[in-house]
């Protein structure tokens, strides 16, 4: 029987093991090679994620980010710092993924603001190995699910948008949906928050800190000062559109 070959990136979901897919559960049994994204010196989210489910002589690479908020993300060093790291991982897989099967560990889905998708587009290029897929339940799903309260009633617009837009750009998506989504808060949450503040809407927002993991908080945006939030928090306001009276 031959060995099955090429990339292929799992969906974790939002950090329970339990809300992994039972496909992307059997493939991190089954790998014999994974890789993982991390910060220096950190031990990578979809890692932690995936502890205890590893086979014992699996071989892993950490593919760890030569930046992470020490240059501004728009910035000349940044991108051209990140494209580099991209190029190189991308080669490396692409020459392991020749002689055998790599799986890629992503946290949520791989689609939805994954590094994973600036290695996908380059080996799509190349074409030499065949790469796969697998979705996972998105990090906001779970987070929404935490605050016990559906996000969008009826004909409510759902806007999701990233803490690491302008204070501007973040009041004209704001003010233009009925429910909320903010991701990739950490650092940005200041700015965030004077965003909601100049919409009106700080008293309904909320803030979910590592939904659905052991670690999780779910707090009133309100109630929460701003040092030390996590890079995997989550701001949500929720729709309150039209819904059916209750018969009682």
């Amino acid at each position: 029987m031959v060995a099955p070959t090429g990339v292929i990136c799992v969906g974790l979901g939002p950090g329970d093991p339990e809300l992994m897919s039972v496909k992307a559960d059997r493939l991190v049994r089954q790998a014999r090679h994974v890789a993982f994204f991390r910060k220096p010196g950190r031990p990578g989210k979809a890692r932690q994620a995936v502890q205890g489910l590893l086979a014992d002589d699996v071989v892993e690479y950490a593919m760890e980010y030569p930046v992470t908020t020490e240059l501004p993300v728009d910035s000349e060093a940044y991108v051209q710092q990140l494209s580099r790291f991209y190029d190189q991982w991308c080669e490396r897989l692409a020459e392991l993924a020749r002689q055998t099967q790599v799986v890629v560990l992503c946290e949520g889905d791989p689609f939805l603001y994954g590094s994973f998708m600036h290695l996908y587009t380059r080996l799509q290029a190349r074409g030499d190995v065949p790469v796969d897929v697998v979705p996972g339940i998105p990090g906001m799903v779970g987070c929404w699910h935490a605050t016990g309260t559906p996000i969008t009633w009826g004909d409510d617009v759902l806007s999701v948008m990233t803490g690491t837009l302008s204070e501007d750009e973040l009041v004209r998506r704001m003010q233009t949906a009925d429910a909320l989504v903010i991701m990739k808060v950490g650092r940005n949450l200041p700015r965030i928050r004077r965003a909601l503040q100049r919409c009106g809407r700080t008293e309904a927002a909320w803030l979910v800190e590592n939904g659905t993991t052991a670690q999780q908080q779910v707090q009133r945006l309100q109630d929460v000062g701003d040092a030390a939030c996590p890079y995997f928090a989550i701001v949500l306001v929720h729709g309150q559109g039209r819904r059916p009276e209750a018969a009682w």
